[in-house]
């Protein structure tokens, strides 16, 4: 893991949480996706940790952290995070979130958004319904049972092996897969597919996924936000972003060719490069309470602002002035 600090643990509600310190300077909470953990980051925390203090959490129910019988919503990871951040003496962060861990990161930002500088979501949860098929399946009753028999030795090690061939192969199609080969290992332990299938139950149905932030992206006015796409992305299609940038107008958005569901593994320099150059361009949010009730008051449904006769028409976001 190229000289990233070692893993350390902290105990909070009586539940060990593993996570990583690295780096001075602003700090950035790097939240993984489902069935991943901070090693996710490997190829950019040191990077970042050249002008940041960089906290990599394992989230409940993943990597090293403990697995318990516990609340695996995203609200509940929210809280999580708020807490071990306080525990470590860290007010403000730049909320950077991958896939699942983005749909903790909005999460975050809207519960509190006094702590909130940024939000950065990486290939995220909670910008549209689609999903792929195999996360949808997490969701269905005979998960656990065909789960436990797929992660039997013998046929697991074929299963990755054959994974991380295709992904070597260097198709971009085929690009994500040695990443799925590491969250499908994961699943060999049973309490790791049991918090996993809680996780998913809580934000996808057969459908797709339950939990969106269209009713709250106009909270994001008051906050700068970036949002980075892999093109090639399997997992949550590209128009996504899209969807990010109809729903906040004032977020920047950042496609990154040749990539698929893990940019920021993908393309290290590049990821690092669109964060450095996010954060200096931009003022952190400074929480105010007047404000925040003002847009929670008015809503997206907010009128236009009185246009000219030929105006285009004002966005209610930039109604209500762009704050990021």
């Amino acid at each position: 893991m190229g000289g990233m600090s070692p893993l350390e643990f902290i105990e909070v509600h009586g539940h060990r949480r593993a996570f990583v310190r690295v780096g001075s300077g602003p700090a950035l909470l790097l939240l993984h996706g489902l069935g991943c953990d901070h090693t996710t980051w490997s190829p950019v925390i040191e990077s970042l940790a050249k002008r940041y203090t960089v906290i990599a959490p394992d989230l409940l129910g993943h990597g090293s952290s403990d697995k318990p019988r516990a609340d695996y919503s995203v609200g509940g990871y929210a809280n999580g995070m708020r807490d071990l951040l306080t525990v470590l003496g860290i007010e403000q962060v730049t909320v950077v979130g991958h896939s699942f861990g983005g749909g903790v990161a909005m999460q975050f930002a809207y519960q509190f958004p006094e702590r909130t500088e940024r939000l950065v979501l990486v290939s995220s949860g909670g910008l549209g319904p689609e999903v792929s098929p195999a996360i949808r399946a997490i969701t269905t009753p005979g998960f656990q049972q065909v789960m436990g028999l797929l992660t039997l030795p013998g046929i697991r090690h074929l299963s990755t092996a054959g994974m991380r061939a295709l992904a070597a192969t260097g198709r971009v199609s085929l690009r994500d897969l040695a990443e799925v080969a590491e969250i499908y290992d994961s699943f060999k332990d049973r309490r790791s597919r049991a918090a996993i299938g809680h996780v998913v139950r809580a934000v996808v149905d057969w459908k797709g996924q339950i939990i969106s932030m269209s009713d709250r992206a106009y909270l994001t006015d008051a906050m700068p936000m970036c949002v980075v796409w892999g093109r090639n992305d399997t997992t949550i299609p590209l128009r996504h972003a899209s969807n990010a940038a109809a729903l906040a107008p004032t977020a920047r958005i950042e496609v990154i060719p040749n990539s698929g569901h893990f940019p920021h593994k993908d393309h290290p320099q590049r990821f690092v490069k669109i964060i450095n150059e996010f954060i200096r361009s931009t003022e952190p949010a400074t929480y105010d309470r007047d404000r925040w009730r003002e847009l929670l008051e008015t809503g997206a449904a907010v009128e236009p602002a009185e246009a000219e006769a030929g105006d285009a028409p004002v966005s209610p976001l930039r109604a209500l002035g762009t704050g990021a």
